[in-house]
């Protein structure tokens, strides 16, 4: 998984994993959290949307099993 730096007040960076549907996200303040069972739609709509942090907080935060890894 790569991680793709985005424009976003509150969200560093994403990785997408399509194998395991696993989105790992980075956040500013340093915290690195794994989603699991993150459909690829769902990643695309994180990346097209024009506030990422907006679309992970309705979208993904508390609607995916997650766990913190960093």
């Amino acid at each position: 998984m790569e991680r793709k730096y985005i424009q976003s007040s509150n969200l560093l960076g994403v990785r997408y994993q399509p194998y395991t549907n696993t989105l790992e996200v980075e956040f500013h303040n340093g915290h690195v959290y794994q989603y699991f069972e993150v459909p690829p739609q769902a990643y695309t709509a994180l990346m097209d949307s024009p506030s990422h942090g907006r679309f992970f907080n309705h979208f993904i935060r508390d609607r995916f099993r997650f766990r913190q890894i960093r």
